[in-house]
């Protein structure tokens, strides 16, 4: 959510800003904004409520807007509603001073009561506002730009990316962070600052990540990094290696479409290289037999797509361990004073590896004694820093919101880490293992043939396309999957959807059911097959319309049941949800697509959740 772009050199800096905008559009946002300063015209701002259109419209491309030296921002909206005044950058009162922001500022309130009884008059509703406002404040009191951003950030509470520009300072502008993402890019004669390397990648790969509390000053020459004490700092640089097509459409309608489309060279990428002589070798680890043993307990923390990832490996891990699995919601996880010690291993999953409630638990587990392995995607990100551990899942960057080969890559990570943990415990037999690790090497083309068998899908999206409701049930390993499913559905196309256990039906929610009502019933996972076709006969006796995924092999019995057949290829239980999610991506692309949503960017939705 909110992306944050500067841009110091010596082009015209506003076309810049715009288009590292326009890479940003994927985390969500209501409004954009940018703040350019140049000798002759001073500190000019324009933003606009709406698409990056309008400010692009709105400036001509940038053409309206002169200077070498600026930061923009795409906002998504906490503190104040969507509007032009609301937007970012927020200016200081005396026009000196212009903000870009992404967090929230705790104690904002006391710091803008404090600031009204000393005259301060303030336009926005927002609490980046309050920061503008502060730093005049003090840039008042003392005369100095750097001395008056400490001040500032010594006074404020919670979580910000900042990037500041002084009408006073020219040929500069400073960066802040804490608890949300900022990074720095390096070239020859300049030089950025952005939320995500998507931004910049175009111009620098050379980027290094500032780290909480750290302060940047940055020139077309230079960047230089200060601590929270203002000493300097010698920032560790990273070289970004995936290529820029990545992040273009490359002939597709969607982002989500083409990553969906990615997710067999995604799961090779991932797989492929941790598969040695029939082992699983995580050589990047570095977690020993003895502590793997040492592990009385197991808890995975996670958010969204990443919590179904969770579910699943919930059902996996302790079937392979024979270990207690606990999963929780990273938002609960930091208020439920949770039963971990130093014999607890925690694993973090996140794509971002910025997802600010995450982050939090992650934390208060290592506060707790527990060890930290985190899975995420984005080399270098917080969560990957601050863990004891980490698996990177190698999907290549992911712009859609919805998150499709970023949950693929996840899941299928877990399970080795299952088989690799199984294997240090002696809880797997080896007859299982080599079953299990020959198709993980087959996933990939496995996932191709699904996807090149979509026609089914698209005939059922736009029969049902038009249903207010729509429920998914399933049993075990296929209620997880069931609970990705239903949420890709609400995410993109707007329609109400649950997932539910199927034996939990009769607890009340059997009630729901009516004629015409659609149930996507899952029925992969064998051993409760017969069961889960009860559980049809039900929902169908109340008048409910089926559409159901099975295996290969149990297609023919299904269909004595349910009208509509979905079918993965078999593969061990373990890995069925790694097949069984794309069917299930399909249908809410072709679903959104025929409602006419906005696919790439649901309404009320961001990329990377840094606030709480």
């Amino acid at each position: 959510m909110c992306g944050i772009v500067g841009y110091a050199g010596t082009e015209q800096a506003a076309p810049i800003l715009l288009e590292g905008l326009e890479k940003l559009e994927y985390r969500g946002y209501d409004s954009a904004g940018i703040a350019v300063l140049s000798p002759e015209r001073g500190l000019q701002v324009e933003k606009a409520k709406g698409r990056l259109k309008v400010l692009r419209d709105l400036t001509k491309g940038g053409g309206t807007v002169e200077g070498v030296l600026g930061i923009g921002h795409t906002r998504w909206a906490t503190h104040g509603e969507p509007s032009d005044v609301n937007s970012h950058p927020q200016l200081s009162a005396g026009r000196r001073i212009a903000v870009v922001h992404n967090g929230i500022i705790e104690n904002y309130v006391e710091i803008k009561e404090f600031l009204s009884s000393q005259g301060v008059r303030f336009r926005s509703e927002t609490d980046t506002e309050v920061v503008a406002q502060l730093l005049e404040y003090y840039y008042n009191e003392c005369g100095d730009a750097m001395q008056a951003v400490y001040r500032m950030l010594d006074r404020i509470e919670g979580a910000y990316a900042l990037g500041i520009l002084f009408r006073d300072l020219p040929g500069a502008f400073i960066a802040a962070r804490k608890d949300a993402p900022l990074l720095l890019g390096y070239g020859k004669g300049y030089s950025f600052i952005a939320s995500d390397v998507t931004a910049i990648v175009k111009h620098t790969r050379d980027v290094a990540y500032m780290e909480d509390g750290e302060v940047a000053l940055v020139t077309a020459e230079s960047i230089q990094v200060f601590n929270a004490m203002g000493q300097p700092v010698e920032k560790k640089h990273s070289w970004v290696d995936w290529d820029v097509s990545a992040a273009e459409k490359g002939g597709y309608a969607h982002f989500m479409f083409k990553e969906i489309m990615e997710q067999p060279e995604a799961v090779r990428k991932t797989v492929s290289p941790r598969l040695r002589n029939g082992r699983v070798c995580f050589d990047e680890l570095g977690l020993t037999e003895e502590e793997i043993r040492a592990f009385s307990r197991l808890f995975i923390v996670a958010c969204g797509s990443s919590y179904h990832v969770g579910m699943v490996g919930k059902y996996n891990l302790e079937r392979l361990l024979r270990r207690p699995v606990d999963v929780m919601l990273a938002s609960e996880f930091r208020y439920a004073d949770p039963l971990v010690d130093e014999h607890t291993l925690v694993i973090v999953i996140s794509q971002s590896g910025e997802t600010l409630d995450s982050m939090a638990a992650l934390r208060q587990a290592k506060a707790l004694g527990a060890r930290v392995l985190a899975i995420v995607n984005v080399v270098g990100s917080s969560i990957a820093r601050e863990a004891d551990w980490v698996l990177y899942t190698w999907a290549g960057p992911e712009i859609a919101v919805a998150t499709t080969k970023a949950y693929s890559t996840q899941l299928v990570l877990l399970d080795m880490l299952g088989l690799r943990f199984a294997e240090a415990l002696g809880s797997i037999p080896e007859e299982e293992y080599a079953r299990i690790v020959a198709e993980l090497q087959a996933l990939p083309a496995k996932l191709q043939a699904v996807l090149e068998n979509t026609e089914q899908i698209k005939y059922l999206a736009s029969r049902y396309f038009n249903h207010n409701s729509i429920f998914f049930i399933g049993r075990n390993l296929d209620y997880a999957l069931g609970l990705e499913g239903s949420l890709k559905l609400k995410e993109i196309s707007y329609i109400h959807c649950e997932a539910y256990a199927s034996g939990e039906l009769k607890h009340g929610t059997i009630s729901l059911i009516e004629k015409g009502t659609l149930v996507v019933a899952l029925c992969c996972y064998a051993p409760l097959f017969d069961k889960s076709v009860s559980n049809i006969v039900e929902v169908k006796a109340r008048g409910a319309d089926i559409v159901a995924l099975t295996t290969e092999s149990l297609a023919g019995e299904l269909g004595k049941t349910a009208e509509n057949i979905l079918s993965i290829p078999d593969t061990h239980v373990i890995l069925q949800p790694s097949l069984g999610v794309l069917p299930l991506q399909i249908f809410a692309y072709y679903v959104a697509l025929q409602r006419g949503c906005d696919i790439d960017k649901p309404r009320n939705l961001a990329k990377s959740v840094t606030v709480e």
